[in-house]
């Protein structure tokens, strides 16, 4: 069945925050920074999602993630972003050039414990939606699927000119994303969530996937 207004809602804190509703539970996708954790807290105490979803580790993404862990939630992400989230590697790529502050950046956010820890694999249903690995951003990166509905991660970002890729010096691997990128383009969707900016739509994924191809 469609997806619902209702049943998705986004949610910025710098990096988009979805609550998601279905009649099998509720789940929380990102996390935002860290900086935002009194927000997001918030969200954990209104929405009061049966798990966490973490589409990879960037702390934009999972920076609050530990405030689930915390609630008692189960904290989901793709087994190759584990190591990032329990504090084992420090290969942030932010900022560009400057590999010394992206491992300092990582090493001071909080990190999940192992007790909090699942693995969300591809093809796994999770609360109603099918998850998705959307490489390349990172190499654990996830989406998820219901419908004609995509919640993207990082595989795409939103600006005002449309849908853009992460900068080449962001990506784990730059040909895999535009790879990913396209995969996207070629799914029947009706519309996609990125995980920065709005709503996009199919075409605008194509026209991006074309010229960046």
């Amino acid at each position: 069945m469609p997806v619902s207004r209702a049943e998705l809602v986004s949610v910025p804190l710098y990096a988009n925050v979805f609550l998601l509703t279905s009649p099998q539970g509720r789940l929380l996708v990102d996390t935002g920074t860290v900086v935002h954790a009194p927000r997001f807290l918030g969200l954990l105490r209104s929405f009061r999602p049966d798990a966490l979803l973490v589409t990879h580790a960037h702390p934009d993404h999972a920076g609050s993630a530990f405030l689930a862990a915390r609630a008692g939630l189960n904290v989901l992400a793709h087994p190759l972003e584990h190591p990032s989230l329990l504090g084992q590697v420090h290969d942030l790529p932010y900022p560009a050039g400057r590999p010394g502050v992206g491992r300092l950046v990582s090493r001071v956010h909080p990190k999940v414990p192992g007790s909090a820890l699942r693995a969300a694999l591809p093809g796994q249903d999770v609360l109603g939606w099918e998850v998705m690995h959307l490489p390349g951003h990172t190499a654990g990166q996830i989406g998820l699927r219901r419908a004609d509905v995509l919640i993207a991660g990082d595989a795409v970002v939103g600006g005002a000119d449309g849908a853009h890729l992460p900068r080449a010096a962001y990506n784990h691997d730059h040909a895999q994303a535009l790879a990913t990128l396209k995969a996207v383009a070629a799914l029947d969707l009706r519309e996609i969530w990125p995980g920065h900016g709005g709503r996009l739509t199919p075409e605008q994924i194509r026209a991006r996937a074309g010229r960046d191809g």
